[in-house]
């Protein structure tokens, strides 16, 4: 099924010539920094060559300090300390990494990851009644918290210190009352208020090694696991899509080229189930391979042994551990593709679907752990912001994700503006989470369309392909698009670029290629070259391109190389004919 709407192109002014601060740097490579805004030349190299050396302090991440005292006095008293961890990559890549620090620093923690289905997001007062009555005198949550109000009233009254580590938006009620709040937003002077869970936990982890040895130095032990632990907070930064940028960018950078070399068995084993021993692991590959597998425990069944894998697992427990998160990703696989197919043939049952500015649909039969992979591919086939949800015994639990870049659809806006109509609601301007009565879906999904059509123009709701450059076949030689690669690692913030070449001409017939036919493959003549192109699940462009006419490509360049020799391919996203 291919989406039922054409693309707009957006190209990125062009750099003048009066731009070029240096012109030893190809002019693709000045254009690709610029649209970064990095113009300056040591901000462009700061990017080009991100080092750990440049992660701001501990100390600057509001309540960061405060919190590792806390956790370093819970640890010489000996109380029972519980991590009380999201169920997503996120949220237990970051218990992980605390796991450790604490277990470095002397003590021994517990970790709790709610069940997604039974227990929903974040935290609720029946785990902390369990936790406190299971003797636990402190609870640090991970990647959720800060809108645990009522929650941190009963920790209170529970017993039990709550520290609070997360980076999600607060509550309009205001903060909870918790011992400490370690969050990178909240004093709006932390240089990367787009810190994620992870990292947020990876900063703590950091600033315990410090208190430890009471300076900004670490014992040679603990830098070996923060080593480990930037790796784990790559992960939690690209599963999480938060701007792969400044600090974010380091983290990724970094924990990425390390991924091999942590000594984790469990990330050993999970890279192993993957087919990745051979790859060199790129964002990519986190966000497409790793993260769903990971993903896969928390949205089937519950994420507890996700946890167990970076943590306790020797070598053998690894493996059985991937083995389950792998049988897990193929099922969600299946669930996916099925609830995608009824989303489709709901909404388009719909005669007046197209006129519809949002998508709102729910069914008995759905998995609400899986219904937020749908939204999203119901997002990129109609341009349209989206709530999918799952009922079960009468209660519906959804997710919505919005349009480009949640700009002119901010999700937890919308949902706050429908929310009499839900029992409660979360997230963030491209995703959010609900529950909600099966009787008030309606009445809901009737305001979730009225809020639509007062923030979406016509214009909103058809997709844009975001073009960074036009370019000539002299811009594609090989060191200028190996220097393009290096602009890697590409995520949310630092796109992976997409280039025009104009007044193409197809060079052979092109052939359908993949298991179903569904890709094209073609060699395309782009000014006096040729060049080899790939289009996954272009096969619909299969005709058009026969007719003969010149066109104009969308693509982002390649570098294959096969028995020593490189070539630059491109892998083609869009075409349109002139």
């Amino acid at each position: 099924m291919k989406p039922v709407i054409s693309k707009r192109w957006i190209v990125a002014p062009a750099l003048q010539d009066s731009d070029a601060r240096d012109p030893r740097i190809p002019r693709l490579l000045r254009q690709l920094l610029s649209n970064r805004g990095l113009s300056d030349p040591a901000q462009a190299a700061a990017f080009l060559d991100p080092k750990l050396t440049d992660l701001p302090a501990p100390e600057t991440l509001p309540g960061c300090s405060d919190a590792a005292k806390r956790v370093l006095a819970a640890v010489r008293d000996g109380r029972k300390i519980v991590i009380y961890g999201d169920y997503d990559v996120d949220g237990t890549t970051g218990s992980a990494i605390l796991w450790h620090a604490i277990k470095l620093a002397g003590g021994q923690a517990d970790y709790y990851i709610p069940h997604r289905l039974e227990e929903g997001y974040g935290l609720n007062s029946e785990a902390l009644r369990t936790l406190a009555g299971g003797g636990a005198k402190m609870v640090i949550t991970v990647d959720c918290g800060v809108t645990a109000i009522a929650e941190a009233k009963l920790a209170r009254e529970l017993g039990v210190e709550l520290i609070v580590t997360d980076h999600h938006e607060p509550s309009a009620a205001g903060l909870p009352d918790a011992a400490c709040i370690v969050h990178p937003a909240l004093s709006g002077s932390y240089p990367n208020p787009r810190l994620c869970g992870a990292g947020v936990a990876m900063k703590l982890a950091w600033a315990i090694g410090q208190s430890l040895t009471a300076n900004t130095k670490v014992s040679d032990p603990f830098r070996k696991f923060l080593l480990q632990a930037v790796t784990l907070a790559a992960l939690g930064t690209v599963a999480d899509v938060v701007p792969l940028l400044g600090e974010n960018r380091i983290l990724v950078t970094h924990g990425l080229r390390a991924i091999k070399q942590t000594g984790l068995p469990g990330l050993d084993a999970l890279i192993d189930s993957a087919g990745l021993r051979t790859e060199k692991v790129d964002s990519y590959h986190v966000g497409f391979t790793l993260a769903p597998r990971l993903n896969a425990a928390g949205r089937m069944d519950e994420a507890h042994n996700v946890v167990e894998l970076f943590t306790l697992a020797d070598p053998a427990r690894s493996k059985e551990i991937a083995d389950y998160l792998e049988q897990h990703n193929r099922q969600r696989q299946e669930t996916e593709r099925a609830i995608f197919k009824q989303a489709v043939e709901k909404f388009e049952a719909d005669p007046g679907f197209r006129a519809r500015r949002s998508i709102v649909l729910a069914d008995e039969s759905w998995h609400p752990g899986v219904v937020g992979i749908v939204a999203s591919r119901m997002v990129e086939r109609y341009c349209r912001p989206c709530v999918l949800i799952g009922i079960q015994n009468g209660i519906g639990q959804g997710s919505a994700r919005s349009i480009n870049a949640g700009l002119a659809f901010n999700i937890n806006e919308a949902l706050r503006a429908c929310g009499e109509h839900l029992a409660s609601f979360g997230g963030h301007a491209m995703a959010g989470g609900l529950k909600i009565a099966r009787d008030r879906i309606e009445s809901f999904a009737a305001a979730f369309e009225d809020y639509a059509r007062r923030c979406l123009t016509e214009e909103d709701l058809q997709p844009t392909l975001r073009v960074e450059a036009v370019v000539t076949a002299a811009d594609l030689d090989l060191d200028t698009v190996r220097q393009v690669k290096a602009l890697a690692p590409f995520g949310q913030g630092n796109p992976t670029p997409v280039l025009v070449a104009e007044g193409c001409r197809l060079a052979n017939p092109p052939r359908r290629v993949g298991r179903d036919g569904s890709h094209l493959q073609f060699h395309v003549r782009v000014g006096d070259r040729v060049f080899k192109a790939i289009a996954f699940g272009g096969a619909h462009w299969e005709q058009p391109l026969g007719g003969g006419r010149p066109f104009d490509i969308a693509f982002g360049p390649s570098i294959n190389t096969y028995q020593g020799i490189s070539s630059v391919e491109l892998c083609v996203s869009d075409i349109r004919w002139t």
